[in-house]
């Protein structure tokens, strides 16, 4: 049984339902559940495949911590596991992480107890940082921890993710955490070139010297948009024919365009909502940026260099994970627009630079951020759990 919080648009989503669909042929049948989405998220629910896998939509679980809701999605969760008898139970994002595993705490305890499902929880990222105050942030922490010592195995997603985990906020066990970074098709943006971004900016009414800078994600506070609006008010006084592209939709988006208008910058900045047609604005793009204060492993920034296309990123959470080198993507401080400006301009200054930046960061995600080695990683994590009975209690 694998649990998401929902499946809105983001890596959690693509990562839930493409391990439960492609780990069918290694003998792993899943029911997938997922809960409600919120206001102006976007909705991924349409790359679950037709057939050959369950799903259970819980509306009762969702991100906003309700305590009906939250009560009402644990007794949902633990009735299913009752009927499914699950092997594994793997969570995903924070609410079903905790949710899911008290049901399956609660079942391995009761009607499973002579044969307990095994708990395995993924960290995409964590809220430990920039989400909530510190008396809130102190409780999930505890609550965290209370679990992850119930937990059979913790999977971060990246070498920081899990320095975070073991050595900031002291969750887990060093032998029980497992990173296992994301893995995607990236066949559909490795084989964008030259033909395809000329056909990209003739659909997204672009000309040929238009300098576009794009950025993608859920405008909410933790993503920072402000700075990329300081950044674009600013890249804009120095190069004339710059043009931004924000892709994406959340709560902040009334007030973003109120404060694009207000600094003179509507019809330089595009609010395109929440878009499938990603590989034609990657290929639309010169320089893409992400101006986050947290995140986990990007995928946005993933997809743009296996794109071809050269990045600016603050240096926050797993983004030093996908940008290891200079020459793979720039890194500057959250926060800081200015830094955010001169990176971008010293890329769309230097053609030749952003060209070869480009080329190595697309040659570096291929190889580190494939399918095929993200379900050989976690069918190994499966079979290792399901072969090894000698504690079925790891509380």
């Amino acid at each position: 049984m694998r649990i998401i919080t929902r499946l809105n648009i983001g890596g959690p989503s693509i990562q839930a339902i493409t391990l439960s669909d492609r780990l069918q042929h290694a003998g792993y049948h899943t029911t997938l559940i997922h809960g409600r989405l919120g206001p102006r998220e976007g909705d991924m629910t349409y790359l679950l495949p037709v057939g050959g896998m369950a799903t259970a939509y819980l509306p009762a679980l969702r991100r906003p911590i309700k305590p009906l809701d939250d009560t009402r999605a644990v007794w949902q969760i633990f009735r299913l596991l009752c009927s499914t008898r699950p092997h594994i139970v793997h969570t995903h994002m924070a609410k079903a992480g905790a949710l899911g595993r008290l049901a399956g705490i609660a079942y391995n305890r009761t009607v499973g107890r002579r044969s307990p499902a095994r708990l395995v929880h993924t960290y995409h990222g964590h809220v430990f940082e920039g989400y909530f105050r510190d008396r809130s942030t102190s409780t999930f922490l505890a609550i965290e921890r209370w679990l992850a010592r119930r937990t059979d195995a913790v999977v971060a997603i990246s070498d920081r993710i899990r320095h975070d985990l073991l050595d900031t906020y002291r969750i887990g066990r060093g032998d029980q955490v497992r990173t296992i970074p994301l893995g995607f098709d990236l066949t559909p943006f490795a084989a964008i070139d030259a033909s395809n971004r000329q056909r990209a900016r003739e659909q997204l009414r672009l000309t040929p010297n238009d300098s576009v800078v794009t950025t993608i994600g859920r405008l909410t506070p933790i993503k920072d948009h402000q700075s990329f609006l300081e950044m674009a008010c600013q890249v804009a006084q120095r190069h004339p024919t710059s043009v931004f592209l924000i892709v994406g939709d959340g709560e902040l988006r009334t007030e973003l365009e109120a404060t694009a208008a207000a600094w003179d910058l509507t019809g330089r900045v595009r609010f395109l909502g929440w878009r499938r047609d990603l590989a034609t604005i990657y290929g639309a793009t010169d320089v893409f940026v992400i101006s986050s204060r947290n995140e986990g492993t990007p995928v946005a920034l993933i997809e743009a260099m296996a794109a071809g296309v050269s990045s600016v990123s603050t240096d926050v959470g797993g983004v030093r994970d996908v940008i290891r080198r200079p020459d793979a993507g720039l890194l500057v401080p959250a926060g800081a627009a200015s830094a955010l400006t001169n990176a971008v301009c010293s890329l769309l200054d230097a053609s030749d630079r952003r060209q070869q930046m480009a080329a190595y960061g697309r040659e570096s995600v291929l190889a580190r951020f494939s399918l095929d080695r993200l379900l050989a990683d976690v069918a190994g994590l499966y079979r290792e759990l399901t072969l090894d009975n000698s504690n079925s209690d790891p509380a």
